[in-house]
């Protein structure tokens, strides 16, 4: 026991002082191996491909592989179908000679340096099977209606097992339900069986996964017959006696078909996938239900397939053993089934395999194989791949069940050690090295690597390093001042350092410090913190009418020195590959969108470090489709219910319904709205009219518009009867004085209710008797007669061929009008002011306006003005609509003489005029003088000359004359005024201001007070003869972009130009002008140089008014100096010009006189092989035509100089250079050669040929050809 005790002491202090954690060793350093990659323990092939069993390993050096084969050595080297590949321990099999099923077997791989031995796992080799369906027949299934019904599959058994699937002739799935479902192992099962499932198609299918083939079973045929049918057929055997009863099976509470019994068991394997089911038949179908007895179901783990007749829980744990009971439930009972589940386990790693150690020498270390399992399962330890028992002695290492304890290891104590964990269901094998190593440390994160990260996320940033004794990491940054080692830091074990929420002030030059015993090793890296992307504008939620565009916009922030990409996602995928969806930099466009365009579409930035994403959801909508299936109902004399089928609401819910009929008796082709209903309905009681065909037809209505109409229901028919109402609008007028006209809206068909509509119209003097007369296919009637407007009571009584209608109501009316015969009494009059009067009247008596009073009319009319008595007499009326006694007058002339009366009208027309009377306006202001102008302007003072007023509304009592100076900016100076006399119409004013502008406003007076201005300017002048100029300061300056003119301008003209002029030029037309209103200074620019010009400033008024000009300037623009050299006056240039054109000229002598040496050409040798007569390309050595095809040689060449009397003879030849060319006349390139070729025009010529003749040219003909040249 204290051996004991000192033993687990010794552990703990071993565990504290050496944390030992997976360490990757460096591959430049001496290791033992370790196997990287090695085949399943289960490993099944396909025995139609080569054999590949994977093991690879690596180590310094790098390791040498074995096999076993079932136990024993496998010597690849003797079996010529095996090859190990190289700088590996993978073998490969070559099945091509060799049957798959000889190298079924169980290998394993040994991996050996000199530092140690690895070994993998046993790998079972076993090839994949899919065998034959075995060949049965299967009769047919004939079963009675309502019974229960396995249809087994019972597939071969493969390896792996097969899937399993029912399916038909046509490879189509056969429809599953709660009543028809498949089992676990493949049979299917009918709750009970309904005549539909007659058929002869049952097929099973096995597939198997691994040679992706299928296997198919005979099918099975089912007949279902109900009793009737049974009997019918089994009647000719037991003499008509029904076999069974006529009633179909009996509806029955279930019964499990699996499984069987109240009760049953399960063993299923810690991680694996458990599945229980239950089956029950009954009648009807039971429901199927689930529960576990002794807690709950694993609500995240749990499924229920197979219409809830199978559990299933995935990644079993030793928490999901239990009870667990399936109900199955129908109307007429239940049934209860409890399956007791054990799980066990295979081993599993507890926390985790054991990991390498590397050691120092003289440190300590452990190996921990720490695993689990049910039952618990052994352990054991090999060395190098042999039993630690039989391992050579190492008293540095002591075993204690999973643990292997180091102390003061040396050096040449490395060696692989491999862990065995096993029980009943499977093993865990694991190699883990132990490696003796002194090594100085080093750092394996590369050198100055950058890390991004994200404001506000974790950095991380690491320092991998290696070193035995294992290395010590410290961290600093920038200036190194301090480790960093508190918050926000957080150093790793394996030497990871940690900001937990990283700032902009965190970036910057981390370094990394591992140091050992044996040294020290640093290493660089930088942090650089970005600003998180964000989306500012998120897209928006649209709903978007079919056929129409939508834009989701997606507006984003991000670290300007990340690189973005945008992407668009539509529910969750990629985006329709349409031309219709155009991605822009911050928005999706989807033209013309349809119902497929609707779903929810994510706009997602991503950069190398982070991304943001936004949904918005699409709606696409489109008016409803039209009602279906139109019933009529319930049909009743004046009634009918409809009812309708809704059609597609296109993502916009219907909002109501409209009804519409057509009348295809009496308007067939028009229909009207009927009524309305809610769109939560889909029926409607119609109130109908008699003597109506209706048709009806129903438009839905949702967010968008109507739907199209549906289509029309049949035709229903009312009966006739009585009208149901009588014509409205009744009225009674007269057009005549001695008449009455009755009127009214006559009946529709739709309201006659009845053939032989027709009305009877009643009418009488009021408290007099009635009289009656029929009217048919009219509506109005007139009564003559009358006395003149004099009150009636009318009614109009609708009736048809079945009755009269309902008894009417009293309309009220009169004869007709005539015109009033009395004049409105006691006019008066009361002018008001002097533009309006108001006039008054009494009442006319209502017998003697003989009609409906309209109103009153007032004429009236200005005689003359009492300043003039020139006379006016235009009428003027103005209508005082109803029952007034008085009326205004307005806009009347001031100081004039009126005449007026007053007439009364009704609806016949006007009255007499009551006797006509006159009134007086007082004065008025008068209208502004007719015209102010100035003379005589001088240096002090001006003359003002005016017309009186034209309009003068009385006598002008005198004048007010208001004057003020105005500067250059425009500013008013103090105001002058003057009283002037009314019989003057000038004054000249005195005193005046040198030089100034003045404003004038003058207005005349009357009693009743100054009317309005009439305003005016001038200046005052220096000199008579000579205006002052407004121009000022005027200078020049000559610049390289020009002359900059500059001035100052004190006068009121609006239009000022600039105008220069060469000097010393002859016609002054020629000034050229620039407009520069507003400006004091110009730049001229395209000024020539070298010259001299003249500018003035010119400032120009109102055309009747004089031009104000400046004095003259004269600007010199200097010369610019030429740096340009005219190649055409120098004489080198000269001389080479004549040289070249002298060396022409010798060249053209000598090529004319080559070409007229001797008279025969060596074409004809050439006749007989070309039968082409198009012109050959001139010869450029000696000026020739190339080998042309003449058959007369002796003929002059076309184109020479022609004979003295100017003819060419045609005898021979009908060739000219008219035929061949364009024009007329021959004519010469600089070589002597007509310019333009031949035409290829074919001429007839004679075969037979004269003899050869040579001639000399003659000197005279070579002169002559080069003067034609020349």
């Amino acid at each position: 026991m204290m051996e004991r005790r000192r033993m687990d002491a010794a552990l703990l202090v071993l565990l504290l002082g050496h944390l030992a954690t997976a360490l990757e060793v460096p591959l430049d350093l001496p290791q033992p191996p370790t196997i990287t990659h090695q085949s399943p323990k289960d490993y099944i092939i396909d025995p139609r491909e080569n054999i590949i069993i994977h093991c690879e390993a690596k180590g310094k050096p790098h390791p040498s592989f074995s096999w076993t084969r079932n136990g024993t050595h496998f010597d690849i080297d003797q079996d010529p179908n095996v090859t190990m590949k190289p700088h590996s321990g993978t073998l490969v099999v070559d099945i091509s000679r060799a049957k798959a099923e000889h190298y079924e077997s169980v290998y394993q791989c040994t991996a050996r340096n000199k530092h140690g031995t690895a070994v993998s796992n046993n790998i079972v080799v076993q090839q994949s099977r899919s065998p034959l369906w075995s060949k049965e027949k299967i009769k047919p299934i004939v079963v009675q209606e309502g019974v229960s019904l396995v249809l087994p599959c019972r597939p071969p058994a493969g390896l792996p097992p097969p899937i399993i699937f029912w399916m038909d002739n046509y490879f189509q799935r056969l429809p599953q339900s709660s009543r028809v479902s498949q089992s676990l192992n493949g049979d299917l099962y009918f709750s009970n069986v309904l005549k539909e499932d007659s058929r002869n198609d049952y097929i099973c299918y096995a597939r198997f996964p691994y040679t992706q083939t299928i296997q198919q079973k005979q099918p099975i045929t089912v007949k279902v017959l109900s009793m009737d049918a049974i009997n019918d057929t089994m009647a000719a055997f037991y003499n008509d006696t029904d076999l069974f009863s006529e009633e179909p099976a009996d509806e029955r509470k279930p019964i499990f078909l699996i499984p069987s019994g109240p009760s049953s068991s399960k063993t299923v394997l810690r991680g694996q996938v458990l599945e229980m089911e239950c089956i029950a038949e009954g009648l009807p179908t039971p429901e199927i239900s689930w529960t576990k007895v002794s807690g709950d179901l694993p609500a995240k783990r749990t499924s229920f397939l197979h219409y809830q007749r199978t559990l299933r829980i995935v990644n079993v744990s030793e928490s999901d053993a239990g009870d667990y009971r399936c109900t199955g439930r129908n109307r007429l009972g239940s049934v209860h089934h409890t399956i007791h589940i054990v799980v066990n386990a295979a081993p599993y790693w507890i926390s985790g395999a054991p990991r390498n150690l590397v050691l120092a020498p003289g440190e300590n270390g452990v190996l921990t194989c720490r695993a689990s399992g049910t039952p618990k399962p052994s352990v054991t330890w090999a060395m190098n791949g042999i039993p630690i028992e039989n391992s050579p002695k190492d008293l540095s290492r002591t075993v204690d069940k999973d643990t292997i304890i180091f102390t003061v290891v040396q050096t040449g104590s490395s060696a692989v050690y491999q862990c065995n964990v096993s029980n009943d269901y499977g093993y865990l094998l694991s190699n883990a090295f132990v490696n003796v190593l002194s090594e100085p440390p080093r750092v394996l994160t590369p050198a100055n690597k950058v890390y991004q990260v994200i404001k506000n996320h974790r950095a991380l940033m690491d320092c991998a390093s290696f070193g035995s004794p294992i290395p010590n990491i410290t961290w600093f940054k920038d200036s190194r001042s301090s480790t960093l080692d508190g918050d926000p830091y957080i150093l790793h074990d394996n030497g990871t350092l940690e900001i937990h929420v990283a700032q902009a002030h965190n970036s910057g030059k981390y370094t990394c410090v591992a140091r050992n015993s044996l040294g020290i090793y640093e290493n660089h890296i930088y942090l650089e913190v970005k600003e998180p992307t964000r989306i500012l504008k998120q897209p928006e939620y649209k709903v978007v009418q079919r056929g129409r565009s939508v834009v989701f916009e997606c507006k984003v922030k991000h670290d300007p020195s990340l690189i973005p990409t945008m992407t668009w996602l539509k529910d969750d995928g990629e985006l329709p590959d349409d031309e219709r969806l155009i991605v822009d930099a911050d928005s999706l466009t989807i033209s013309s969108v349809t119902e497929n365009d609707s779903g929810e579409y994510t706009c997602i930035m991503n950069t190398t470090l982070d991304h943001d994403s936004a949904s918005a959801q699409l709606t696409v909508v489109e008016r409803p489709d039209p009602p279906t299936d139109l019933e009529l109902t319930d049909q009743k004399k004046r009634s009918v219910q409809l009812t309708w089928t809704p059609g597609d609401e296109h993502n916009s819910p219907i909002q109501k319904f409209l009804i519409q009929y057509e009348d295809i008796m009496h308007h067939r082709g028009h229909w009207h709205n009927l009524t309305e209903v809610p769109g939560t309905k889909t029926t409607a009681h119609l109130k109908l009219s008699p003597y109506v065909h209706y048709t009806f037809r129903v438009l839905a209505h949702n967010g968008v518009d109507f739907s199209r109409p549906s289509v029309p229901s049949r035709v229903f028919k009312t009966d006739a009867a009585a009208p149901d109402e009588n014509p409205t609008g009744v009225q009674g007028f007269g057009t005549e004085h001695d008449n009455l006209v009755i009127s009214w809206k006559p009946l529709s068909g739709f309201q006659s209710n009845g053939p032989g509509l027709h009305y009877k119209v009643s009418w009488r003097p009021v408290g007099g008797e009635w009289t009656t007369v029929t009217v048919a296919n009219n509506s109005k009637f007139t009564v003559s007669g009358t006395p003149t407007f004099v009150p009636y009571e009318i009614k109009v009584l609708a009736a048809n061929d079945l009755g009269d209608g309902p008894e009417p109501a009293i309309a009220h009316g009169y004869s007709g009008e005539d015109l009033p015969i009395a004049a409105p009494e006691n006019v008066q009059v009361m002018v008001m002011n002097s533009t309006l009067a108001e006039v008054h009247w009494d009442p006319v008596p209502s017998k003697l306006i003989r009609g409906h009073l309209k109103g009153f009319k007032v004429h009236y009319w200005r005689e003359h003005s009492l300043h003039k008595h020139n006379s006016h007499h235009m009428e003027q009326i103005l209508v005082f609509s109803g029952n007034h006694s008085h009326g205004m007058l307005p806009g009347l002339h001031p100081f004039s003489l009126y005449s007026f009366n007053v007439r009364v009208y009704n609806g016949k027309g006007d009255g007499p005029p009551s006797h006509t009377q006159q009134f007086e306006t007082p004065e008025g202001v008068p209208g502004p003088p007719t015209s102010l102008t100035v003379t005589n302007p001088s240096p002090d003072s001006l003359t003002l000359e005016w017309s009186p007023p034209h309009v003068r509304n009385g006598r002008i009592t005198g004048y007010s004359l208001k004057y003020q100076p105005v500067n250059n900016s425009n500013e008013l100076g103090p105001v002058e005024e003057l009283a002037l006399p009314a019989n003057e119409t000038s004054v000249t004013l005195s005193n005046l201001k040198y030089n100034t502008r003045y404003k004038f406003y003058l207005n005349a007076k009357t009693v009743r007070g100054a009317g309005p201005t009439i305003p005016q300017e001038a200046h005052t002048i220096i000199d008579e003869a000579l205006p002052v100029s407004p121009f000022g300061n005027v200078t020049s300056s000559v610049q390289e972009g020009g002359a900059l003119i500059s001035w100052e301008y004190w006068g009121p003209e609006k239009n000022v130009y600039v105008e220069y002029i060469v000097e010393n030029s002859e016609d002054e037309e020629e000034w050229q002008k620039e407009l520069v209103n507003g400006s004091q200074n110009i730049m001229l620019k395209g000024l020539k140089g070298g010259l001299a010009y003249r500018v003035r400033l010119v400032a120009k008024g109102h055309h009747d008014q004089s031009l104000h000009q400046s004095k003259e300037l004269l600007v010199t623009v200097p010369a610019v100096a030429s740096r340009q050299v005219d190649i055409a006056t120098q004489g080198w240039f000269i001389g080479l010009m004549c040289a070249i054109a002298l060396l022409i000229l010798i060249l053209l002598i000598i090529c004319f006189i080559q070409r007229n040496k001797g008279g025969k050409y060596p074409v004809k040798e050439k006749e007989d092989a070309h039968t082409d007569p198009e012109f050959q390309p001139m010869k450029d050595d000696d000026c020739t035509f190339g080998e042309y095809s003449d058959n007369e040689d002796h003929k002059p060449l076309k184109g020479s100089r022609t004979p003295s009397n100017g003819t060419v003879k045609r005898d021979d030849s009908d060739d000219s250079l008219v035929d061949y060319g364009e024009g007329g006349d021959g004519q010469f390139n600089e070589d002597g050669s007509f310019i333009g070729q031949y035409s290829g025009k074919s001429v007839s010529r004679d075969t037979a040929e004269g003899h050869e003749s040579s001639e000399a040219p003659s000197p005279i003909n070579a002169m002559n050809s080069l003067n034609s040249f020349v």
